[in-house]
């Protein structure tokens, strides 16, 4: 008689899983609050431009700064120390935005800024974490199952805050807002309660890659080169949901008295169901491209640069429910596409001892980009929004040559 075969999951993915659920109640804080995020500073009294600038001076701190701290995180191989140093930041900032007055946008401004920094701090040492296992268990697919369990988190968060808005009949929509980040201080005390349970449980995720047998200093080959150029140029590029939703909440909200279709979209309590179902796509396309990229490598960055790229002409040209939600969808596809192939990607070309270095060069060129693109979109958002749209699915699609580049150095 047969013994019946039990199928264990090894200790890589019992740690890529458990960190993904860090992962998913992080982003059920922060997303939700992203949900939001335009309409609110809209609300205290920020002007698109200085949105524009706000949300790409974030990313530029988030991102321009990962460079020092992947440098720190590579010279003290404090894993753990810099990952719980960043999260607390990242988390406690959300919810202090219930305490900002009601023309506060410069305080709330100033707290976005914090968050982003505490993700400064700890991506190159979580990313690095994590590649430590997906070493062991594909790159790509296990990118792309945090990419799935971050981006359900992304999901609940805003669903979070819409049954907050529902059920709050009364005060102003100051207050609305005010009660919504409040209560992401519930899901944020969850992300470090099992952020604390994985450190105990895996106190040195990196003894899940083996050692190199000799030194391997970190150099920047070509196939990188070329592929920093690709994600910086496709950062430019992708406009920022901050702009996304407060055009959605000014342009349907004044067209909503004579389109009966519209006026679903453009009340504030539904507004966070939009960026839900942006974070569903986002999910599904990161597990998907996740996995594709272990069997193609970079070159898949091209099939989902083209599927996206074209969402700023749904969003912002046409004034239609069908084009602004197929929009939102494709935007949804570049984020998933993003999250989960252009870490993995990091993975594969930088070495072991270097890797938070890598994940720290990559993610500034990002950020810095990120800015500018953020900036210079929300500017013309004022001026010209054709000229907005141009700019964006322009840059995107200049990003290819540069991804078909380093698949060929890298094959």
């Amino acid at each position: 008689m047969k013994e019946k075969k039990t199928s264990h999951l090894s200790k890589a993915m019992l740690f890529i899983l458990l960190f993904g659920i860090v992962s998913l109640f992080s982003d059920m804080t922060h997303e939700g609050a992203s949900s939001i995020r335009g309409a609110y500073l809209s609300l205290l009294g920020a002007s698109a431009g200085m949105i524009g600038f706000i949300s790409g001076f974030g990313e530029l701190i988030g991102y321009s700064m990962r460079y020092i701290f992947g440098k720190i995180t590579d010279k003290t191989k404090k894993y753990w120390p810099m990952t719980i140093l960043g999260y607390l930041l990242d988390i406690l900032a959300v919810p202090a935005l219930a305490l900002v007055g009601e023309h506060g946008w410069i305080m709330a401004s100033i707290l976005l800024v914090i968050q982003r920094m505490g993700k400064a701090i700890k991506k190159p040492a979580k990313d690095t974490i994590m590649s430590f296992a997906a070493s062991q268990e594909g790159s790509g697919k296990s990118f792309g199952i945090q990419e799935l369990l971050d981006q359900i988190g992304a999901f609940l968060g805003p669903v979070l805050l819409y049954l907050v808005m529902l059920f709050k009949t009364t005060g102003t929509v100051f207050e609305k807002y005010a009660t919504c980040f409040a209560i992401l201080a519930i899901p944020g005390f969850l992300t470090i309660l099992l952020l604390f349970f994985t450190k105990h449980k895996f106190p040195n995720p990196e003894h899940f890659e083996p050692e190199p047998k000799e030194y391997i200093p970190f150099k920047m080959k070509k196939e990188f080169i070329f592929y920093i150029a690709g994600i910086s140029l496709f950062a430019f590029g992708f406009i920022d949901y901050s702009i996304i939703i407060m055009h959605v909440s000014k342009t349907f909200g004044s067209l909503a008295s004579g389109l009966a279709e519209t006026t679903s979209l453009v009340n504030s309590g539904t507004l966070p169901l939009l960026y839900a179902g942006a974070m569903i796509i986002d999910a599904v396309a990161a597990l998907v491209f996740g996995y594709l990229y272990d069997k193609k490598g970079t070159k898949i960055l091209v099939l989902s640069t083209l599927i996206s790229a074209p969402f700023a002409i749904f969003i912002f040209a046409f004034h239609s429910t069908s084009s602004l939600l197929f929009g939102i969808a494709l935007w949804g596809i570049g984020m998933g596409a993003q999250e989960s192939i252009l870490k993995a990607a990091v993975t594969n070309m930088v070495p072991k001892t270097s890797r938070a270095s890598g994940y720290g060069i990559f993610e500034c060129s990002f950020g810095i980009f990120w800015f500018l693109g953020s900036w210079l979109l929300g500017v013309l958002y004022d001026v010209n929004i054709y000229a907005m749209i141009f700019v964006s699915v322009f840059a995107q699609l200049a990003a290819i040559p540069f991804y078909i580049s380093s698949s060929k150095q890298t094959r």
